[in-house]
């Protein structure tokens, strides 16, 4: 009669007499089965995610669902309103001051990606003094 069990440091001291087969039990089985797929699946989505990656360069859409990033002469739309708004300033010292629909937004520091603020209508959004093309907002408009 063959006894099947998993060997362990514990059990190596206390059956040091007994015969051990190099086989496991079931639930051990299943165990390592379980995670040798789950490693292969891991290295299969690390593999494809490089693959993707050096494809070349991940180009950013000005477009979203909830918020939406432009820079100077880019249109963006967003898919709902009201729509978070963050806009990349241009290069250069100090702050230019920011309109949309020739509305002031305020004055924001050159060469950061600031956060304009939620809005339910499009806008046109304008550097004032940087030389730089408008920027352009859709949002669906609901009435």
């Amino acid at each position: 009669m063959r006894i099947f069990y998993v060997f362990s440091a514990e059990t190596a001291a206390s059956d040091a007499g007994r015969i051990h087969s190099p086989r496991c039990s079931a639930p051990l089985r299943s165990r390592l089965r379980n995670n040798r797929l789950s490693i292969i699946s891991q290295v299969c989505a690390l593999a494809a995610a490089l693959a993707i990656a050096g494809c070349g360069e991940i180009k950013r859409s000005p477009s979203g669902a909830l918020s939406v990033t432009v820079a100077p002469g880019e249109t963006g739309t967003c898919a709902i309103a009201p729509c978070r708004i963050f806009l990349e300033m241009p290069p250069g010292d100090g702050e230019y001051r920011v309109t949309g629909n020739q509305i002031d937004f305020g004055s924001y520091p050159a060469g950061k990606t600031v956060n304009l603020g939620d809005f339910y209508e499009p806008q046109a959004i304008e550097i004032v003094g940087a030389g730089v093309p408008r920027a352009y907002v859709y949002l669906p408009i609901y009435r």
